[in-house]
């Protein structure tokens, strides 16, 4: 971990400072004189200006570096371990003024209070080795400590409530309460230092429990290196709040990525795991190995197979017309052979109206202004959205797929791998996957490439015929399998697909416009007699226009 100069001194500085403050609380604990405790207070400046210059140094060095990579990630670990020892000088000023309110001062001489400060001292100790060192393991014995303060704090509390209840030296009992609870918090500042060095050591933010799921994966991995002597670069964070990492040798890093990490909330990568191995049963090597499946609590952690490729958005931008046409191509025909495979012939209903019901207010809260009432022009009512949304509700509920596939459920173009070696379509981040209309995986793919933030002209033309190509193949394909309701549901998906998707998207006039679209898609369908659905035909062209 390179670390300036002017960093690491008053970094030792602040530390031993934070040390004597923490040597005095104790010495204040066990003689109660005011002297000691007035020499904490008086102190509070020079730990605060430590910190200070620490911080305005990591800001000089990430302006000069220009926030490259993980000189950057140190440098903002160096300003929050600053931020953190600064906080346990803090709470020992709060340990001493919430003393002060102590009619007893014999409070203070518990020896639980001792133990919990001794602890905090040997933990101040060994973070400038294990700043300087990038000693991980002793970063780890850092951030154990919070746990041996919880627990003395747990046992504290229950000692004090059971006195409490007798009503007996009320005050006393809940002032010596509130400064267990400083010295607990301490704790937490201590664990905040270990996870900054870690996160530092590694290349990239991480908290202890995701560093031992972490551990645990690789140790997985048919390779010799341990975690410190691989490189984790985090390659995306989901909407769903999972982290992805990618995984390679130190001295390898050109060769690619050994694996793919994955950690989030249990339930969310549990459903993925499980949408792999059907896909596996289903329609085997379309998805990736799961090399692992760690759980923690209520967090958990994947290690995937890494897929040779690239995404479909990363071809469909920057790679040649001929490749493009070559995915699109593979894609058609991967996609035809999943739904001819899995077909069931049990009439679905995605439910795309109720689909947008679910996330109404999230996007009404990003975006207000799509939130209106009914209107008139002159004699003409104009329905708002809210009314458009329910009677497209009652119209869909008799509105049915014939037929039942295995979708992905989440299908966007940065799901969708391709490999031009192997000439082989993959795909990932299969939480959703299930057996449900066709459509709503047409839909969701058409309108992640409309969304696409892209101005230039040439490259905006190229993306709206994919789009208007990609539909041709999908409605080829409904036709010959007799799918005489297609378009119809496909107008109430793409008006799910445009609506919903607003929620990620702060660009108003990109917003407005796939609001406009849904509106316009919802009016259309209610204009038509579901008898006479065969004759609807979207207006592709003009909803997708360059």
């Amino acid at each position: 971990m390179r670390i300036p100069k002017v960093i690491r001194e008053n970094m030792r500085f602040l530390s031993a400072e934070v040390d004597s403050q923490v040597t005095n609380l104790k010495l204040f604990f066990d003689t109660g004189s005011m002297t000691v405790g007035k020499r904490i207070l008086d102190r509070s400046g020079y730990a605060y200006n430590l910190k200070m210059r620490i911080q305005e140094s990591c800001l000089r060095n990430m302006v000069r570096s220009k926030g490259t990579g993980e000189q950057d990630l140190t440098l903002r670990a160096m300003q929050s371990i600053a931020s953190d020892l600064d906080r346990i000088a803090e709470l020992c000023r709060d340990c001493v003024q919430n003393a002060g309110y102590l009619a007893n001062r014999g409070y203070l001489k518990h020896r639980s209070y001792r133990q919990m400060l001794n602890r905090v001292s040997r933990g101040i100790g060994q973070i400038v080795d294990a700043v300087q060192e990038g000693d991980t393991r002793k970063a780890l014995k850092i951030g154990r400590i919070e746990q041996h303060l919880d627990q003395a704090y747990k046992k504290l509390r229950q000692s004090y409530t059971l006195q409490l209840k007798r009503a007996k030296h009320t005050e006393d009992l809940i002032t010596a309460l509130l400064v267990a609870h400083d010295m607990e918090q301490m704790g937490d500042a201590l664990l905040n230092i270990s996870e900054s060095i870690i996160s530092a050591n590694l290349g990239q933010p991480i908290n202890t429990e995701r560093y031992h799921s972490m551990r645990a994966s690789v140790a997985l991995l048919d390779t010799e290196e341990e975690l410190p002597d691989l490189t984790i670069e985090t390659i995306a964070e989901t909407r769903s709040g999972s982290a992805i990492a990618g995984i390679s040798k130190a001295e390898q890093r050109d060769a690619g990525y050994v694996a793919i990490y994955k950690d989030g909330i249990k339930r969310k990568l549990k459903e993925e795991r499980q949408g792999v191995e059907s896909w596996h049963e289903i329609f085997p090597g379309l998805a990736p190995r799961i090399l692992s499946y760690q759980k923690r609590g209520q967090s958990a952690a994947l290690l995937i197979e890494h897929l040779a490729g690239l995404t479909f958005e990363q071809i469909l931008l920057h790679e040649s017309r001929k490749m493009l046409e070559e995915t699109l191509g593979e894609l058609s025909s991967t996609l035809k052979s999943i739904w001819r495979e899995t077909r069931v012939e049990n009439p679905v209903s995605a439910g795309f109206s109720a689909q947008i019901s679910s996330r109404l207010q999230d996007v009404y809260t990003i975006h207000p202004e799509f939130q209106q009432d009914d209107s008139w022009i002159c004699d003409l009512k104009v329905p708002a959205f809210d009314t458009l949304l329910k009677r497209a509700e009652e119209y869909e509920s008799e509105l049915k797929a014939p037929f039942s596939v295995y979708i992905h459920g989440d299908f966007n173009v940065d799901n969708i791998i391709y490999d031009p070696l192997e000439k082989r379509i993959n795909f990932i981040d299969l939480h959703r996957s299930r057996y449900m209309d066709y459509v709503q995986d047409v839909s969701v793919f058409m309108v992640s490439i409309y969304r696409l933030q892209v101005l230039d002209p040439p490259l905006r033309r190229r993306i709206m015929e994919v789009d208007q190509a990609f539909y041709r193949f999908a409605r080829k394909f409904a036709h010959k399998r007799g799918d005489t309701t297609f378009e119809l549901r496909l107008a109430l998906g793409l008006a799910r697909s445009f609506f919903t998707s607003t929620r990620f998207i702060l660009d108003k006039s990109l917003a407005r416009a796939m609001f406009l679209r849904a509106c316009y898609l919802l009016e259309r369908v209610l204009e038509v007699d579901p008898r006479q659905a065969e004759s609807f035909r979207l207006p592709i062209k003009e909803l997708f226009i360059a």
